[in-house]
């Protein structure tokens, strides 16, 4: 077990292609310590299996990348975040080429080849590079191997930053971030880690819900931890629910990619009835909120369990080659999708806004960074398009390096931290509250915030929000912490901050679909949903786009 630091260069709280592809850039420079909740590998970034999107066929273009990204987001798109990211896209598919990560190719009669690319949902051309249909897990253990093996370096697994510290706590002049208290779970003791700058690659926060296609760490953290420290957070009311998650009672959060459609899957009645054509006219490769939005109604309109995902008419030969663990998870749950539909529900997958940020990943706080969807960048707007998500981790990962990296000689010197106190609290022999109050807060996220909305499912849950937050700020501050405390008090903030934004949106648009307010403004300027902490830095904040 790797010995926790008591300062580092650069502190990257969360494991995944953000946090990695940071570290990897930086540790040329700086010694650089990555910090993971569980282990290394447990993240949403192992269990994506669609691919990531970039523009490498000579038959799309930059423009129709971003023609379609900013359709898909429903007006909310920023469009220089969206062609910032699209620009970049071939440079990282090459980037993670060069670190070994061995995407699927297509060869030429000549002995060359090219990425094999596949379409996905909102996407006009081919243009998602993957690694057959487990693209995720190819990306994370390639970037696990180089950062194990680089000195820079330190990777810490089963500790939860509890916390950031900023200048403000100390009672210092200015805002910046210093570091951060951590839970080392296995010991159960909390740590100070200073650091020169830190980064926020935590994920989402879709664990709020009762079914959610994320592991169990998406808890907000990030998003939670930067608002409490002073940053501004964005467009939270827009959570994507992946269209289609396999229902099995033992199958938990498995993901049916949406690459699945892309080569032709229908999505079926319970009676064999296609549906999708009576919602939009690209069918099955409409955005995930169409989709999603689609199924939830015929759902609740047939009192069905789920809905069915049909492959099967294709050769099973092609389904075996292209889709070759979700085949084999599906054969476990006594699926054969060569041969039959597969069933599928919504489940709550990933979180559109974020902390705000700039171009660089800089948030509000001085020498704090947010990469990945934990971020709010501009690029998705009011619903993220296919295969984005793994982009834009990729893309502003190299973005906030390139900005650090010539900080580093000019940022001021670690600090020693103080020690974290528990000198007035004890050991808690009421852990039933805090699964009690976890359980209450995913069903009733799930029953008012989910995929469709009206004012007063929103407000009784903000009712119940508010009563929690006070329940758990109470539990906090008097007993000693565990990981699963951490987690609930920063999953119910981040709820109450989803809540906030779903109550300011006056109509629907995108991800956010409410039965007051059915159709998007016509009259009105799109606008994004930003709300500021009492603790704001206000004119000390970098510039935004429209500011």
């Amino acid at each position: 077990m790797t010995t926790s630091p008591v300062s580092t260069d650069v502190l990257i709280i969360g494991g995944g292609a953000a946090g990695l592809s940071l570290a990897l850039r930086l540790a040329a420079a700086a010694r650089v310590t990555v910090l993971t909740k569980g282990p290394l590998h447990e993240g949403s970034t192992y269990y994506a299996q669609g691919g990531v999107s970039a523009v490498l066929d000579a038959g799309d273009s930059i423009a129709s990348h971003i023609e379609d990204t900013l359709i898909a987001g429903a007006g909310l798109c920023h469009p220089e975040a969206v062609r910032f990211t699209v620009e970049h896209g071939r440079t990282v598919i090459e980037w993670l080429s060069a670190q070994g990560v061995s995407f699927t190719r297509e060869p030429h009669a000549d002995g060359g080849a090219d990425y094999h690319l596949t379409r996905e949902g909102g996407h006009s051309h081919r243009r998602v590079a993957h690694v057959a249909d487990a693209t995720g897990r190819a990306i994370q253990t390639t970037l696990d191997e180089r950062a194990r093996a680089h000195p820079n370096i330190t990777l810490l697994d089963q500790h939860i930053a509890v916390d950031l510290v900023t200048g403000r706590k100390l009672g210092l002049t200015g805002n910046r971030c210093l570091g951060a208290y951590i839970l080392d779970r296995s010991s159960g003791r909390v740590e100070a880690l200073a650091a020169r700058f830190v980064a926020l690659a935590t994920g989402g926060a879709s664990r709020v819900y009762l079914y959610s296609s994320n592991p169990d760490g998406s808890t907000g953290d990030g998003i939670a931890m930067a608002w409490r420290a002073g940053c501004r957070v964005t467009n939270l009311e827009f959570m994507q629910f992946h269209p289609t998650c396999l229902y099995h009672p033992q199958a938990k959060n498995f993901l049916i990619s949406e690459a699945v459609r892309g080569e032709g899957g229908y999505l079926l009645l319970p009676d064999g009835t296609r549906f999708m054509r009576n919602f939009d006219v690209r069918m099955e490769l409409a955005p995930r909120d169409i989709v999603a939005r689609a199924i939830d109604h015929e759902m609740k309109r047939l009192g069905a369990e789920c809905v069915y995902l049909d492959i099967s008419y294709k050769p099973a030969a092609f389904i075996q080659e292209h889709f070759p663990n979700i085949y084999a998870k599906c054969l476990e749950f006594g699926f054969d999708m060569t041969r039959q539909p597969i069933p599928v529900v919504p489940a709550a997958h990933y979180t559109c806004g974020g902390v705000l940020t700039d171009l660089h990943g800089r948030t509000d706080v001085e020498g704090l960074y947010a990469v990945g969807e934990v971020a709010f960048t501009g690029l998705h707007g009011a619903n993220r398009m296919a295969s984005n998500s793994l982009l834009e981790c990729l893309v502003f990962a190299a973005a906030a390096a390139d900005h650090i990296r010539p900080q580093l000689d000019r940022a001021p010197q670690r600090l020693v931290l103080p020690d974290w106190d528990e000198s007035r609290v004890t050991d808690s022999d009421e852990e039933v509250v805090v699964s009690h109050n976890w359980a209450e807060l995913r069903q009733f996220m799930w029953d008012y915030v989910g995929i469709v909305r009206t004012n007063k499912r929103l407000q009784r849950a903000q009712h119940r929000v508010e009563l929690l937050l006070r329940e758990i700020a109470e539990y906090y501050g008097n007993f000693r912490i565990s990981g699963n405390l951490v987690e609930l008090r920063n999953l119910a903030q981040v709820a109450e901050l989803i809540i906030r934004c779903a109550l300011a949106r006056k109509e629907s648009r995108g991800l956010h679909y409410t039965l007051d307010y059915p159709k998007a403004s016509e009259t009105a300027p799109v606008r994004d949903t930003v709300l500021v902490p009492v603790n704001f830095a206000g004119a000390d904040a970098p510039p935004y786009w429209g500011e």
